[in-house]
C-alpha cells in the first residue's frame, strides 16, 4: 500500500499549478463538458503513467541497486527543485477545439503535454523504488485525478484562490524528503 499511497501524495501535491493543470482549466472552460474532461484525463493519464512506470521498472532491473539507489535520489532531488519553478501555459500549446469532442481532445493533448512532464519523470523514479508497479501506476494517476478533477468540476471560478505557491513549496519538500529517505534508508524501505 505504501507504492499506492505514496504515489498518490507525490504526484497530487506536485500536480498543482502544473502545465496539465492549466491545460486542465483550458479544457474545462472550452467544452463545457466536465465529466469528458475528467474521463480523458483519466486515460491519457493511465497510459502515459503506464508506459513511464513501465519504464522505471526496466532501468531498476538494469543498473545494480547502489546506482539505482543514487539515481533515484539524484531524480527527486532535481524534481523537488523543478516542482519550485512555475509552469504557464502558452498561447500556441493551448488544444484547439476540437470536432472529435471533449473527451477525444482532452485524452490526445493530455498523453502529449505530459510526455517529459514532471509528474511523468516523478513516476519513474517511483516505479523504481516502489513495487508493485501497478499501486505506483493507479497512485499516480490518481493523484493526477485528485489535483485536475476539481480544476475541471469547478472550472475557472476558484482557480484565483488556488495556493499555487504553497503547493509547490509543499510539493518540493515531498520529493526532497523522498530524496533524503531513500539517501538514508536505500531503496528498500
Amino acid at each position: 500500500m505504501d507504492a499506492l499511497l505514496v504515489s498518490t501524495a507525490a504526484v497530487a501535491i506536485a500536480e498543482i499549478g502544473d502545465k496539465t493543470m492549466l491545460l486542465a482549466l483550458i479544457l474545462a472552460a472550452r467544452y463545457r463538458q466536465p465529466w469528458a474532461i475528467v474521463a480523458g484525463i483519466a486515460v491519457a493519464t493511465l497510459a502515459n503513467h503506464a508506459l513511464a512506470g513501465w519504464a522505471g521498472a526496466w532501468v531498476a532491473s538494469m543498473v545494480s541497486p547502489e546506482v539505482l539507489k543514487w539515481g533515484v535520489v539524484a531524480c527527486f532531488a532535481a524534481v523537488a527543485a523543478w516542482t519550485l519553478i512555475p509552469d504557464k501555459m502558452d498561447d500556441d500549446e493551448a488544444p484547439k477545439p476540437s470536432r472529435f469532442g471533449a473527451f477525444l481532445a482532452t485524452t490526445v493533448a493530455f498523453f502529449i503535454v505530459e510526455i517529459g512532464d514532471k509528474t511523468q519523470i516523478a513516476t519513474v523514479v517511483l516505479a523504481a523504488k516502489y513495487h508493485p508497479l501497478w499501486q505506483v501506476v493507479a497512485g499516480t494517476s490518481l493523484g493526477m485525478l485528485l489535483a485536475n478533477g476539481p480544476v475541471v468540476l469547478l472550472g475557472h471560478r476558484y482557480s484565483d484562490r488556488l495556493p499555487l505557491t504553497a503547493a509547490r513549496y509543499t510539493a518540493a519538500a515531498l520529493f526532497a524528503v523522498l530524496a533524503v529517505w531513500v539517501a538514508v534508508k536505500g531503496l528498500g524501505g
